[in-house]
């Protein structure tokens, strides 16, 4: 897994460079991106990059398409397998409608339903699992869908730059005390807690899924600006969960205030936290920064944990059992 995660820089580049047709579709008004795991992460990635555009974005995790669907939808699905029970279900519902799909995946029963079916879709490689092959999916979907999601040239190559720097920092290669991903597995100890902006949760998501797949440990996911409302309550009693404040460099002024409050909170409780800020740069370059620093940080805490962060038997338990 981490010689993959080494080469994710290399890989982005590769798959955004790929001879991948690109497509235009015109008139779009709302969008939706359907799929599950790193999947579904990945369309909680474009939420967020899309969230000041006038497009209206759904991320579908299950089996049920919003009413909303017409003809002014694309439905864009992906599963890296391309067997997702779940995203399978939505594909076939999306081509009774009188929307826009387009499919991704790496084969599997999704290619054999396109094909029969004359669905727009497009094979990307896998590497290693669906989580490792985040770079792979992200960067083909971005070449392809670029001109349709009105993401610019230039941020997409900003990203890629930002993921060969911090691969200095963080690779395999780098094992001392400089590796922020390594220091933020070691401070890890057990149960943690992150805390987002709104612009970034995607990266707070990606991060929790991750370190349930790859550390096999228990996280919790919140809005900083909720949590002021209901979540900061339960540090009024002594707790062994750990806080990670995920923060970006030009939030708005109002969470930054929430933010610096919460950390005044925790330091006047003595209340142990880590902080993670995003670099400079557009959102998504921020995001992908964050994720990468954020997804290596699980790998390195399942090594330091004697785990084998590649099988996920829980989730082949209840794949067996789906219909």
């Amino acid at each position: 897994m981490y010689a993959v995660y080494d080469k994710w820089p290399e890989i982005a580049r590769k798959s955004f460079e790929s001879k991948q047709i690109l497509v235009d579709f015109d008139g779009i008004k709302h969008i939706i991106f359907a799929g599950m795991g790193g999947s579904g992460a990945i369309g909680d990635i474009f939420a967020s990059v899309l969230s000041k555009s006038n497009i209206h974005v759904n991320v579908i995790k299950g089996y049920v398409l919003p009413k909303t669907v017409n003809s002014d939808t694309l439905v864009i699905v992906t599963s890296v397998s391309g067997n997702t029970t779940e995203t399978l279900s939505i594909l076939k519902s999306a081509q009774k409608l009188n929307c826009k799909i387009i499919a991704f995946s790496s084969g599997g029963e999704m290619l054999e339903y396109c094909k029969e079916n004359k669905i727009m879709y497009r094979k990307i490689t896998q590497y290693h699992s669906p989580r490792a092959s985040f770079t792979s999916y992200l960067y083909t979907m971005l070449k392809v869908l670029h001109l349709t999601l009105k993401i610019k040239h230039e941020d997409i190559l900003e990203s890629i730059e930002g993921l060969k720097k911090i691969n200095k920092e963080i690779n395999s290669l780098n094992l001392n005390d400089c590796n922020p991903a390594l220091k933020l597995a070691k401070w890890i100890t057990g149960i943690t807690v992150i805390y987002y902006p709104f612009g970034l949760q995607s990266a707070s998501i990606r991060f929790k899924n991750s370190l349930q797949e790859n550390a096999k440990i228990h996280v919790f996911s919140e809005d900083v600006i909720e949590a002021c409302h209901n979540g900061i309550v339960a540090w009024e009693r002594k707790s062994n969960i750990q806080p990670i404040l995920i923060t970006g460099q030009d939030d708005h002024v109002k969470t930054k205030e929430r933010g610096h409050i919460i950390k005044e909170f925790f330091q006047q409780n003595k209340i142990e936290y880590k902080e993670i800020i995003s670099v400079n740069g557009s959102i998504l370059s921020k995001i992908i920064n964050l994720v990468y620093l954020l997804d290596y940080s699980t790998i390195y805490k399942a090594v330091l944990n004697g785990i084998d962060p590649s099988p996920v038997k829980s989730i082949d338990f209840i794949k067996e059992r789906v219909k």
